[in-house]
């Protein structure tokens, strides 16, 4: 791929583009911010690591110049700002969804065909802010955060068994955040059903740690995760460049399925070089379906917060 733009150069936007540098995944990686010089100088660190660590992709950081974004073929968005105290969750929603509408306006202004990957909090509902705006094919419009949840609830397992973390696989559904879905009967450790391997006491710890992986790191740092977002947010670009037609859990618009319509919430999907190919069905049970079902419930009530700010109005 020619280029790749990754929009706000804080601690995930920076190590995404990292990530994919050392991938060599594009010519170009850009990394641009509002805040004066921070994306170049990010961009010139990275840069400054080429020959150490043997890539070729080229890393350049900008100040606000969309213009320098034109022909992107990925666009990644990791722009907004966290909760600070005395914030609503509404003034949360109001600001990130300010902030992520102008995003997408300016850059598809300059790559209208690009893919669109959103990480910014809320996720689920700013990826549905992403797809108004943008006023394209859902295919390309969609989410990082079923990939980081999974990756926590993988790390856990294989923390709680001792093995290795490349023998877990683990599927996850829903919204990201406490009522996401970790789907138990789809989890195994090289074949093997998990819950063979651990009781329904220890793998209901797990699912809650998972649920909660997010604030745990908070707690302990006072900011949110980086490394793990990052690195979550480059394995999607990567089975986009590469068009390997990975299985992955991404925030994605439904219109029917799961018994869902005009929502993004997180589900199975295979992702390739044409963005979301297939939406996978999964023939869940009536326990995990009503689960989804309160997720999705839980995100229906922040997008009717959005829609009464009439962000999209004329």
């Amino acid at each position: 791929m020619n280029k790749i733009t990754v929009i706000g150069a804080g601690n995930v936007g920076a190590t995404c583009a990292n990530v994919i540098a050392h991938k060599d995944l594009a010519r170009e990686v850009v990394l641009l911010d509002i805040k004066e010089g921070v994306a170049e100088g990010k961009a010139l660190d990275i840069w400054q690591t080429s020959s150490i660590n043997n890539f070729n992709t080229r890393v350049r950081g900008y100040t606000n110049d969309y213009l320098k974004t034109k022909g992107s073929g990925i666009i990644v968005i990791t722009s907004g700002l966290p909760r600070k105290p005395g914030m609503s969750r509404d003034d949360l929603i109001r600001t990130n969804a300010a902030i992520v509408k102008e995003v997408v306006e300016r850059s598809i202004k300059y790559s209208p065909d690009a893919i669109i990957i959103v990480v910014s909090n809320p996720l689920d509902v700013m990826t549905y802010v992403a797809y108004k705006t943008a006023n394209k094919d859902s295919r390309k419009v969609f989410g990082m955060a079923g990939i980081l949840d999974t990756g926590r609830y993988k790390a856990f397992i294989a923390e709680a068994l001792d093995i290795s973390p490349k023998d877990v696989h683990a599927m996850l559904m829903g919204s990201h955040g406490d009522s996401m879905v970790p789907l138990r009967r789809y989890t195994s450790v090289a074949g093997i059903p998990v819950t063979e391997l651990l009781n329904k006491e220890e793998i209901d710890k797990i699912i809650e740690r998972t649920r909660k992986g997010g604030g745990e790191l908070v707690n302990l740092m006072g900011t949110s995760a980086w490394y793990a977002p990052g690195a979550a947010v480059a394995q999607m670009v990567e089975a986009i460049v590469d068009d390997e037609k990975r299985i992955f859990p991404v925030c994605c618009y439904l219109n029917g399925e799961y018994g869902q319509k005009n929502i993004y919430l997180g589900v199975p999907v295979k992702l390739g070089k044409n963005g979301i190919e297939e939406i996978v069905k999964l023939q869940l049970n009536q326990r995990e379906m009503k689960l989804v079902e309160e997720s999705a419930n839980s995100v229906k009530e922040v997008i009717q917060v959005l829609d009464g700010m009439n962000l999209f109005e004329g």
